[in-house]
């Protein structure tokens, strides 16, 4: 038995996944939603991996994931970090986007998706010193925008830049940047 032989891959890629979700600080449910490893499996790699070679960069939040939406759309700065994660999901193939309504993209497996919301979280990650959302909050965006439908795209009236938006709230149609550049009245 060879790790290397095609049989094998499916279960290797679930394994990188799941460490590379790990090392992210992803929740367990998250993980398994992704992967389909049991709670366990995971806490069996956390122990095995993280905890044994002394990573203490990796730390284990317990609970259900978060789900607020007002951590996305509070203030201007907020906004802004969100429509740049959720431009991330369209870049990365997460997502796909149809007049501001973000549907789920046509991938093969629950892994696929995973593997893409780990790169747009990374691509993200690398463009702040300190990013304002964690993978959880990453990961409950992506289900504000396409599972539950809270959140879509909106277009500005000023610049025409996207930006996500609350479905039900007020909208007074300005992106974040011009919110933030508007004379205060």
């Amino acid at each position: 038995m060879r790790v290397t032989d095609n049989r094998y891959s499916g279960e290797l890629q679930k394994f990188d996944l799941a460490m590379r979700m790990i090392r992210h600080e992803a929740r367990t449910g998250t993980i398994r939603a992704c992967t389909g490893f049991t709670e366990d499996r995971v806490r069996k790699l956390v122990a095995s991996y993280c905890e044994r070679t002394g990573d203490a960069a990796v730390r284990r939040r317990r609970g259900k994931s978060p789900r607020r939406i007002d951590r996305f759309i509070g203030n201007s700065w907020r906004q802004a970090e969100a429509t740049v994660l959720a431009a991330l999901f369209v870049y990365c193939g997460a997502t796909s986007l149809t007049d501001g309504d973000c549907r789920r993209a046509h991938l093969a497996s629950p892994v696929d998706l995973g593997e893409r919301l780990c790169q747009a979280f990374e691509t993200y990650a690398s463009l702040k010193q300190q990013p304002g959302l964690t993978f959880e909050w990453a990961w409950s965006l992506y289900h504000a925008m396409v599972e539950r439908g809270e959140l879509y795209f909106a277009w500005c009236d000023a610049c025409r830049s996207p930006y996500v938006q609350d479905r039900y709230a007020l909208d007074y149609r300005r992106c974040p940047g011009c919110e933030v550049l508007a004379p205060s009245n």
